[in-house]
């Protein structure tokens, strides 16, 4: 698997660059900059990004806006966006297009290769991946009269694996309860948000966004 990785830090880079690779992904190019890793993304067509949002030469959200910028050109690409900290207008404008394919993880987490790893697979593979800390901050921040309001405790627990980029099995096992129950809570969901079945996957995505609205 083919993957473009932005990270301004060189020791950091570094790391990340040893660590894909020696989980069988093929790291075609690592840049230090938000234009490089734009041209980059156009030029090399990669299976997957792996962005660090602050870059140079701005340092505030150069590596989100090269990678929606890349995204707009090749919608369907795979972008893992890497954060020192929450940020809701963030990961709202990561997730506004509903098209999947999308993560925000904070850099703490890749220090745990495994979830890091699998995190990169699950978005390259089409899948929407939230960090728990990220849904954590976020569902303690919303506002009662959200559209998360009329969820039971059950559908929200549901819907916050499911913003992790949890399977339904994966679901039923956390949550000790069978994969039936999994998808009945999540029909409810949808139902109670309003999402419109639809002919692909894309209502998961849109039920996260509901997570990022006051």
């Amino acid at each position: 698997m083919r993957v473009v990785l932005a990270e301004d830090l060189c020791l950091l880079r570094d790391g990340l660059t040893r660590t894909l690779q020696d989980h069988g992904f093929d790291v075609i190019a690592a840049v230090d900059n938000g234009p490089a890793l734009l041209r980059t993304l156009i030029e090399e067509e990669p299976d997957v990004a792996v962005v660090d949002i602050r870059l140079p030469p701005t340092f505030t959200d150069e590596g989100l806006q090269a990678a929606l910028a890349a995204r707009r050109s090749r919608p369907a690409l795979p972008v893992l966006v890497l954060s020192q900290y929450v940020d809701q207008l963030y990961a709202h404008e990561l997730l506004a297009g509903g098209q999947g394919a999308i993560g925000y993880l904070l850099k703490d987490r890749i220090t745990h290769t495994t979830q890091f790893v699998d995190a990169v697979h699950t978005v390259a593979a089409g899948g929407t991946v939230m960090d728990p800390q990220v849904i954590a901050r976020l569902l303690a921040r919303s506002d009662a009269r959200g559209t998360t309001a009329e969820l039971t405790p059950r559908e929200l627990d549901v819907l916050r694996l499911m913003a992790e980029g949890r399977s339904n099995a994966a679901v039923a096992q956390t949550l000790f309860i069978s994969e039936s129950a999994v998808a009945k809570h999540t029909a409810a969901i949808f139902t109670k948000l309003r999402i419109e079945p639809s002919a692909d996957d894309n209502r998961r995505v849109l039920a996260v966004l509901a997570y990022l609205k006051r």
